[in-house]
């Protein structure tokens, strides 16, 4: 083998390297968002739940319910 075909041989193998771990960089990132996506979802999620029970524990027949039950 000369000089000039082992040159192009390591560049063909460098530049594929460096194609392969973008790729690979890249689904990564994908995986991460989507779970961020699940995440905000769920966060919502428990956004409105928490809602609703400030509505019921605010409300006054709750407050009446647990005087009574007190007595």
């Amino acid at each position: 083998m000369d000089v000039f075909t082992m040159v192009v041989i390591i560049v063909v193998v460098s530049v594929g390297a460096g194609v392969i771990n973008n790729y690979l960089k890249t689904q990564q990132k994908n995986r991460q968002s989507d779970g961020h996506a699940e995440l905000e979802q769920q966060v919502a999620d428990l956004q409105a739940r928490v809602e609703v029970l400030e509505k019921i524990v605010t409300d006054d027949k709750y407050q009446l319910n647990k005087e009574l039950n007190a007595l």
